[in-house]
């Protein structure tokens, strides 16, 4: 078996590939299998090399004398492999054809400076159809189309350009799939398919994928009839299901696509400021319009003009599960046309992880990471706008109905302390909805069905059931309870906001006077982990804020049924699968410095508990 020359954590020179170019890298790991060593360049790209390709930092240090002598003695002695066999010239002319490739003469636009060009030279054997340098009289002989086209191919096969921002492998590692190709066209090159096919499934691959579309619809559906029952208990489970004609209506559906469709028209108002969002895999940004805020503004004089008007919004509780099946029959629609529209898009506009090959899993994981419709972007869209409004909008419907239902005056304190709750939560989204971009939804995941249906139907139709279930089910709180609540509450909110503010301006500016008081770890990567303050705290101190306000929203509901908790205990499992998914993410991307982050912050949510 043979031996481990360098250990984890140890800055070595690894060969880049395609090229006998050596850069600093850090060894983060070595499969005994394949004897591969994982390294971990500065820009983040992660390889898995040979041994020979691996340099002790003090390689090329010892030996970089004797080579230049050596490489001074060759070009004494002979031409340059890279040069055609033309009449000799002047010494300014033979100086100038050895100059670097200029991108002007490969390509005469948008071509980026090539990288490794002394690649081609010494290892190039036919001079006669291998050169780009060359002066106007030799660019006008008959060999010059040979010539381009060739070191066309080498090009696309050794080179990669920073434009492009894609790294070749010696050996690709399992999720980076097949090697990039480029084509060129219009004198530019292009990416003409990057087949990365996701090796890594989640949720149970497409079993899981399939039984989850099936019980997502029917869980809604049971959630919200076992709510409205008389003893809304798990006891009674299954509820009474009405009669089929009953769950559908065309109003409810119309009022829907109505609600959708404003959303949409509020989106694109030209107010706000525009954003850039993260760099993609291809090198480029897309810009983001910052106008949520502005758009809960409106909604809400929307709707105090429509009670101004005596619109009955008693209306949402009535037909709550009607408006529910509406919401998951446009799901299911614009889920197959997003799945539809995926095949026509470029490959490298594909999300890593639903780029299976399984139409189930793809369908649900989602193909296309960032679809838009000219500038409008659905997933952005869709993350804020009609579920987290209408959210707002169902929770107002059922104070009311409360009040119309239980012969109120006045709403009753429970429901006051829920609806307030939640109104903060959707506001304080609404107002940072900059910090979105840089989330797992927005940056990894494709918009599929998973995404589209948890948007839509499960935020604002389950996430309203403390509301729905204080409609029929009386809880009087006295004000010494109401204040522990609130207080909760804002402890919550408190880590909620302070965690996520603190992470977001560390992102933003690291140098920020600020936050000098911060300790960090740095990473390969060129980035630093914050290890002090709220994130030296626990790993996801946001997490553990979310859960903390998920109780105090559950709290006004009594504990004679479990219903309206289901919300904490539904989002406990949530974010602990998504702090799986961090966490795998992360250790990936980087490395030794999350294992050191790991070993002084050791509990993930909770303290001292998990």
């Amino acid at each position: 078996m043979p031996t481990k020359t360098f250990s984890d954590g140890e800055m070595v020179m690894g060969r880049w590939p395609g090229s006998h170019l050596f850069y600093e890298v850090q060894v983060t790991g070595y499969n005994k299998s394949t004897q591969l060593y994982a390294v971990k360049y500065k820009d983040g790209t992660e390889l898995d090399l040979k041994e020979s390709d691996v340099k002790p930092l003090n390689y090329f240090k010892t030996k970089k004398g004797s080579s230049s002598r050596q490489r001074s003695r060759s070009r004494s002695r002979s031409r340059s492999p890279a040069r055609t066999q033309t009449p000799k010239r002047s010494s300014s002319r033979g100086r100038e054809t050895k100059k670097p490739v200029q991108k002007e003469e490969v390509q005469k636009k948008n071509l980026p400076p090539v990288k490794f060009v002394h690649q081609l030279q010494e290892n190039s054997t036919n001079s006669k159809t291998t050169s780009v340098i060359d002066d106007k009289e030799e660019k006008e002989e008959n060999n010059s189309k040979n010539t381009y086209r060739v070191v066309e191919h080498k090009i696309r096969r050794e080179i990669v350009t920073d434009q492009l921002g894609l790294p070749y492998n010696l050996r690709a590692k399992k999720e980076e799939g097949k090697v990039v190709e480029l084509e060129t066209k219009d004198d530019h090159l292009y990416i003409k398919k990057q087949a990365a096919w996701t090796q890594e499934w989640e949720f149970g691959g497409r079993v899981g994928a399939f039984f989850i579309m099936i019980l997502l619809p029917a869980a809604v559906i049971l959630l919200l009839l076992t709510c409205a029952q008389e003893d809304a208990s798990f006891l009674n489970f299954p509820p009474q299901i009405p009669a089929l004609q009953t769950l559908w209506s065309s109003t409810a559906l119309g009022i829907f696509v109505l609600w959708f469709l404003f959303q949409a028209l509020l989106y694109l108002l030209p107010i706000g400021k525009i954003v850039d969002g993260l760099p993609l895999a291809n090198g480029k940004k897309l810009k983001y319009r910052i106008n949520a805020f502005y758009a809960f503004l409106l909604c809400g004089a929307a709707v105090a003009a429509a009670l101004y008007n005596e619109v009955n919004l008693s209306y949402i509780h009535i037909n709550l599960l009607q408006l529910a099946i509406s919401a998951m029959a446009f799901s299911l629609v614009l889920s197959i046309y997003l799945y539809v529209r995926s095949w026509r898009v470029p490959a490298d506009e594909l999300a890593v992880g639903g780029n299976s090959g399984s139409f189930v899993y793809d369908f649900f994981i989602g193909r296309e990471l960032n679809p838009r419709i000219r500038n409008f972007d659905l997933k952005y869209f869709c993350e804020l706008r009609p579920g987290l409004l209408g959210w707002v909008v169902i929770n107002l419907g059922l104070l009311f109905a409360e009040m119309e239902s239980q012969g109120r005056d006045a709403p009753s304190l429970a429901m006051v302390l829920v609806n307030s709750f939640q109104l903060l939560y959707v506001m304080d989204a609404l107002w940072n909805e900059e910090a979105i971009l840089t989330t797992m939804d927005i940056v990894h995941d494709g918009l599929g069905y998973m995404l589209i249906f948890g948007d839509l139907v499960w935020v604002p139709f389950t996430y309203s059931l403390q509301a729905f279930y204080l409609v029929n089910h009386t809880s009087e709180l006295s004000w010494p309870v109401a204040l522990a609540i609130i207080a909760l509450n804002t402890v919550g909110y408190i880590i909620f906001r302070g965690a996520n503010s603190q992470k977001n301006a560390f992102r933003r500016n690291p140098h920020d006077p600020k936050l000098a008081h911060l300790k960090t770890i740095p990473t390969a990567t060129g980035k630093s982990l914050i290890v002090s303050g709220w994130w030296g705290f626990v790993r996801h101190p946001n997490y553990l804020g979310d859960l903390i306000m998920a109780l105090a929203w559950s709290l006004p509901c009594g504990f004679n049924h479990i219903i309206p908790y289901f919300y904490v205990i539904y989002f406990a499992c949530l974010l602990i699968h998504r702090e799986a998914r961090d966490e795998y993410q992360c250790r990936k991307k980087y490395g030794v410095a999350w294992n050191k982050y790991c070993q002084q912050v050791r509990y993930r949510i909770f303290p001292y508990i998990y």
